[in-house]
């Protein structure tokens, strides 16, 4: 509208202030009302027995003995719809026909029913665009050794230039007097897990004979493997639940300082199944914490205290200066007690009628951005309704079961809108640049089942939602196509889509096995801005070319929209024969490195 020098005016539409009809229907400019649904379905279904309904149906002497329907209908608006599938019943179509609107624009990225394509933007071509967060998934997958009851959970490998690979382990350990606890320390090669854990026999045999980063992997001398995300054993639910809580603090601290220096606030989500599990009410009626508050608490607590240092620098002062008990809330509805209650789900929705909370987050949403606030940690029953996306979430933790892939995505899709800092800018390519949008944007998914089994799901989702794509880069595919070229449509005639796959085959930008698809090597270079240059004639059209290649679907477009978070983020270097093992070649590589560093900065005081 701002192309074409025009400004938008917007009201929302009140049956007690019907004057606002009158400007909307006389005034020669773009004019444009908004109703929510709720108000929607009190105020505009004929014969509805409301006030509101009475009131646009009938003639109003205040209103020119005119009904406001008429008004409204005599102005042949256009009508969007946002989340149209939610408006099929017969009530709410007859409604808008009585609006008698000049078209109908559904806006929706599950619609229920397909009518005539404008435009499609799907979650691949989002992705490519970077218009929306890189997606991490952390999963985790339970296993036994042998038949064996013991538990052992690798919680990560810790790469240092002080010392060789090390592996944060938990385990169970026996107090004797006190019974057994799980534990978590920082194991090297030799440890003996028998020992350390006072003789327990279910750990005999289990000395670490190698930690590999790369791999990220713990061996033991008994042969038995342990991989990154995996916990063995007798594992009760509430063991996992332990698992993904701290994980997601983890994450989140990892992600946060570096946010923090870029003046954006990080928050995290967990997903429950029930409130009772977060906030319980004693006899008194006063809130208390549930299993999964007090778990968050104590591992808050244990993990926030490696993250504290002796530095009061503008982070360290943020972090010590918040309370535990401050840094998380629940969202939930409330009860005619006072009290916080499941949400309702309706019968054959994923939707939730979590209204009091679906407004507190909606009213809070800035407040809950900025670092004045202290809450960083959200726990909600039921965040799948409109508005519950905010887009500071980078993490998200499904402490339930979830057999929905449906809802999976849903979850997925709270956190994936792109951040936005203490000045209200969107962290997006224009302002931070095309590298960096999805190092800053990465939204982390702290699964409850393996990331295999998590991923296959999601991504089956996707695929399934992608609008008809073409699969091939052929010269069939280019021919006809449209691109524009200063302002103007044009299109590509048989000659220049000749030229365009000739391109792809001489840059190896197309596979070669008869399948036509688009090449790793074209996303790689597409990625770092290495693309080969177009032929001469083809320069004009380079835009509208490279978003034609990138539409080519290719089922590795899917894999790189997702990550395994469970992946040690070294490189794999490998130096020379001095030892054969791993981890003495990383160490070596990182003491190396910091040797560098540490001539350079002598070198400089010179």
């Amino acid at each position: 509208m701002e192309h074409y020098g025009k400004k938008a005016r917007f009201f929302v539409y009140n049956s007690s202030n019907l004057n606002q009809l009158d400007s909307f229907s006389s005034n020669a400019g773009i004019n444009v009302m908004i109703i929510n649904m709720q108000a929607f379905n009190t105020s505009m279904k004929e014969g509805g027995r409301s006030k509101e309904a009475r009131i646009i149906y009938d003639k109003r002497d205040e209103f020119g003995s005119r009904r406001p329907i008429d008004v409204i209908k005599a102005n042949n608006p256009i009508i969007v719809l946002d989340e149209p599938q939610k408006m099929g019943g017969d009530a709410t179509q007859k409604a808008l026909k009585n609006f008698n609107p000049l078209f109908i624009l559904n806006y929706s990225a599950t619609h229920a029913k397909h009518h005539n394509l404008v435009y499609a933007l799907d979650a691949v071509d989002a992705y490519n665009q970077h218009l929306v967060k890189k997606i991490e998934v952390k999963g985790f997958q339970v296993k036994n050794f042998r038949g064996t009851d013991h538990y052992l959970y690798l919680e990560d490998i810790i790469i240092s230039p002080k010392h060789a690979p090390r592996a944060r382990i938990e385990y169970e350990k026996d107090y004797k007097t006190k019974g057994i606890n799980h534990e978590s320390r920082i194991f090297d090669v030799d440890d003996n897990l028998y020992e350390i854990s006072n003789d327990m026999e279910q750990y005999k045999g289990y000395r670490v004979s190698e930690i590999d980063p790369i791999a990220g992997t713990v061996t033991f001398t008994n042969g038995e493997v342990i991989h990154r995300g995996d916990v063995v054993g007798d594992v009760s639910e509430k063991d996992m639940r332990r698992v993904q809580i701290r994980e997601t603090i983890k994450s989140h601290l990892e992600k946060e300082e570096e946010l923090f220096n870029r003046g954006i606030k990080t928050l995290s989500l967990f997903f429950i199944d029930e409130v009772a599990k977060y906030r319980q009410y004693d006899e008194e009626g006063d809130e208390v914490l549930g299993e999964y508050g007090q778990i968050f608490e104590q591992e808050y607590n244990d993990i926030v205290n490696e993250y504290i240092t002796i530095f009061d620098t503008p982070y360290q002062k943020y972090l010590k200066a918040i309370d535990v008990k401050d840094t998380h809330k629940g969202y939930f509805s409330i009860d005619k007690k006072g009290h916080a209650v499941d949400s309702k789900v309706k019968r054959g929705s994923d939707f939730s009628d979590d209204i009091s909370a679906y407004d507190l987050i909606l009213k809070n949403k800035e407040r809950l951005l900025s670092f004045e606030e202290p809450t960083r940690f959200i726990f909600s029953h039921s965040a799948l309704r409109e508005g519950w996306d905010n887009p500071n979430v980078f993490q998200i933790c499904t402490l339930k079961h979830s057999d929905s892939t449906t809802g999976k995505r849903q979850e997925v899709g709270r956190g994936l809108r792109l951040c936005v800092n203490q000045d209200g800018f969107r962290m997006d390519e224009q302002s931070v640049g095309k590298s960096l949008v999805h190092k800053i944007n990465k939204l982390t998914v702290i699964a409850s089942e393996s990331y295999k089994d998590f991923v296959t799901d999601l991504q089956k989702q996707i695929k399934t939602d992608l609008y008809d794509r073409p699969r091939k880069a052929t010269v069939d595919y280019f021919t006809g196509k449209t691109v524009m070229v200063n302002g103007n449509a044009e299109k590509l005639n048989k000659q220049q889509a000749t030229m365009i796959y000739q391109y792809l085959i001489k840059n190896d930008y197309v596979t070669m096995d008869g399948n036509d698809n688009i090449t790793e090597q074209y996303h790689m270079a597409l990625e770092n801005n290495h693309l080969a240059p177009l032929p001469e004639h083809l320069v004009v059209y380079a835009e509208g070319i490279h978003k034609l290649i990138q539409s080519v679907f290719n089922d590795k477009i899917l894999d790189d929209m997702i990550d395994n978070g469970n992946e040690t983020k070294v490189l794999n270097n490998d130096l020379n024969d001095n030892s054969t093992r791993r981890n003495f070649k990383l160490y070596g590589d990182i003491s190396i490195i910091s040797m560098l560093i540490q001539f350079h900065l002598i070198a400089m005081s010179l």
